[in-house]
Order: C-alpha cells, then structure tokens, then sequence
C-alpha cells in the first residue's frame, strides 16, 4: 500500500472516531425528547394473548406472527413457554422465526420469560440464574431488545389459580420472610447483568405477584441493582387495587408496558380501566416504548385481540381530546 493511501485512510479512521465520540457526546447531553399530546407508542401484540396456555391451535409462533400481521399490530412478543420442544436449540428454526417477522413487517420486540428467585435453596436460585441467561442469549439470537423477567413466587399457594383466588397475595415459607426474598431476588439479578449488558437485551422485572406485587418491591429491587439493564415491565392489569397511584410509582421505570383487556370477563378477573388516563400518565413520563397487548379475556383471541387493540388506538385520540 502506497504511503498516500495509508495516510488517506488513517485520516479517514480518524476522522470517523472523532465524528462517533461526538455523536455520543451530543446523544449524552442532548435533553430527553418529552411525548407530546399527540405521540402515539407502537402497539405490539404479547404471543400469549393468543395461545393463553390453553388454546393449542394458537401456540405456533409463526401463526401468532401472521394473525399479529394480519390485526395490524407492529410487532411480536414472544412467550418463551409458546417454543416447542427443541426449538430453541434448533438455530435453523429461530432464523426462520426471525425470516417470518421481517416478511410480515413485524419486530421482534419481547420476549415474556418464568424464573423463580424467591427460594432459600441455593442450588434452585442457581438454577434460574443459569436459565434466565440462557433466556438473555436465546432474545439475543432473535435480535429481541427487551425481557420480561420476574421475582418468582412463594410456592405456598396451591397453584396459581389458588394464588389469584387469594389476590396474589401468599405467605412465605416458613422460617423466611420478605427480606430474605429481597437479599435473594438482588444477587440473583446481579448476576445477570453482565450477560444482558454484553447481549444487549434490557430486563424488565414485572410487577407481577411475589416480591413484585407491590410497586415499592419494584422499585427497590431495580434501584439496590442501579443498573440501565435492569428496568421495570409495568403491567397495567396486575395491580388490583388503586392502579393508577401505584403505576405511577414504576411508570418512570419502565422498559416495556403490558396493555390488558378483558373482553368475555377475565380469565381470573376483571379491571375496568381507564386507557386515555394511562397513556396521558406514560406520556408525562416520555415513555416511548412498545405498549404489548396481553388480551386475558374469555372471548376468542381471533374476535378479542383485534378489538383490543382498536380499544388502545382510540385511548389516544380519547387522552388528546381530554
């Protein structure tokens, strides 16, 4: 290589350093672009409003993605549970699963994830660790940003119809209490960090049951962690009582909103929300993520889902005019 093209293209490296740590600069000063009135959040559609873990015809991720498609939703999030045996070690059928989104114009914006890290048993906790990275790597393949995690439950309950009959609420195991559960929930995460960090893929606890039921369970957990890959998934139907008040609390926090309906009355209940008061409370707090639709209504998904995410579009035009 001649010494004029080598200086060319030294200058040229340099060149483009200097304009990247200048972007990065501006990106880091720049003042957070608020939501106006008018801004409308891309609605995505939850898999599991679909299959719901009982509609069998409805697992097949690649019919979730054509009937998302065809209702007009801007994206997929995936349940991890909705992979069949084997699929998610077969490489050849996620690339396809990610082929099938791109042609149908879809994102692969979520994935919905299980884990348990409210045990005393070490061995367990250990356990779930190993499975939620393996969770962060299997989002990374599909080029999915963002992972729905949760606290995990007592394991007092019956089952989790048992738990809903009790309003989420159980006691602990005997000889523990909540703040064993904290002290356990924290070093869990902790150690994941550095896999969702190195992948690229925000966690968002759920405010969910277990730890997570209440917003100050979230809200500690993801500030004692004070890390950007540790955020909060805020699930507007999973607080029973004062929702707003207590959405209000974790709404700053969030990475993902999970949007719930009820159309036919709820699987376990039924919450009369106010939509137009939630998007105006996402707006205040620039949330500009993806809303997901979990439709938890008894209603066929085929007729529920799309009439769910007519009810979210017609919120905003409902919080603008208010």
């Amino acid at each position: 290589m001649s010494t004029t093209r080598r200086q060319f293209l030294a200058g040229a490296a340099s060149a483009v350093a200097v304009s990247n740590a200048g972007t990065l600069v501006r990106a880091q000063d720049a003042p957070k672009v608020e939501a106006k009135p008018g801004f409308r959040n891309r609605i995505g559609l939850a898999s599991y409003s679909l299959w719901q873990f009982k509609n069998d015809d409805l697992r097949d991720l690649k019919v979730n993605l054509d009937l998302a498609a065809q209702f007009g939703f801007a994206g997929l999030e995936v349940l991890e549970r909705q992979f069949e045996e084997g699929q998610v070690k077969d490489a050849a059928y996620l690339q396809g699963l990610k082929r099938h989104a791109a042609i149908n114009g879809l994102d692969l914006y979520g994935m919905a994830t299980h884990q348990t890290f409210l045990s005393p048993k070490p061995e367990v906790r250990q356990k779930n660790i190993e499975m939620t990275i393996g969770y962060l790597e299997l989002a990374y393949q599909l080029g999915i940003p963002t992972m729905r995690v949760q606290t995990g439950t007592w394991g007092t309950s019956k089952n989790f119809d048992d738990l809903m009959a009790h309003r989420g609420i159980e006691p602990p195991i005997e000889g523990y209490n909540d703040e064993d559960g904290f002290k356990w929930v924290i070093d869990c995460f902790e150690k994941c960090i550095p896999t969702a960090e190195r992948n690229g893929v925000t966690m968002g606890l759920e405010n969910h049951w277990g730890l997570g039921r209440t917003p100050g369970g979230v809200k500690r957990i993801v500030e004692s962690i004070g890390s950007p890959w540790l955020r909060a998934t805020c699930d507007v139907g999973n607080f029973l009582e004062d929702p707003y008040e207590k959405l209000e609390v974790i709404a700053p926090l969030a990475s993902m909103v999970h949007m719930k309906t009820y159309y036919g009355g709820g699987l376990w209940y039924t919450l009369k929300l106010d939509y137009p008061r939630i998007v105006k409370m996402l707006q205040r707090v620039n949330y500009h993520g993806y809303l997901s639709l979990e439709f938890e209504g008894k209603e066929d998904p085929r007729t529920g889902v799309p009439k769910s995410l007519a009810r979210i579009q017609k919120a905003f035009e409902e919080a603008a005019a208010a």
